[in-house]
């Protein structure tokens, strides 16, 4: 019988390269909440899901950030 696996979601790849960012860079959950214009408490809960974590919320990540999304999920 084949093993079953479990498939990371693209939310939570996504969420921790954005976290994987901030340890590299050194920044702050408030300096990233603003980033992403929200509040701390989301940030949050985005550790345990981060199904919520919209297109809206990575846009403004990328454009306070200048990253591009291909260079996020290569990160």
């Amino acid at each position: 019988m084949r093993k079953k696996e479990n498939k990371i979601s693209l939310h939570r790849r996504i969420w921790c390269k954005i976290r994987f960012w901030q340890k590299l860079n050194d920044v702050d959950d408030e300096t990233l909440a603003r980033y992403l214009m929200l509040s701390v408490r989301t940030l949050r809960e985005y550790d345990s899901d981060a199904g919520n974590l919209s297109l809206e919320r990575l846009e403004n990540f990328m454009a306070s950030t200048g990253l591009s999304l291909d260079l996020l999920i290569n990160f």
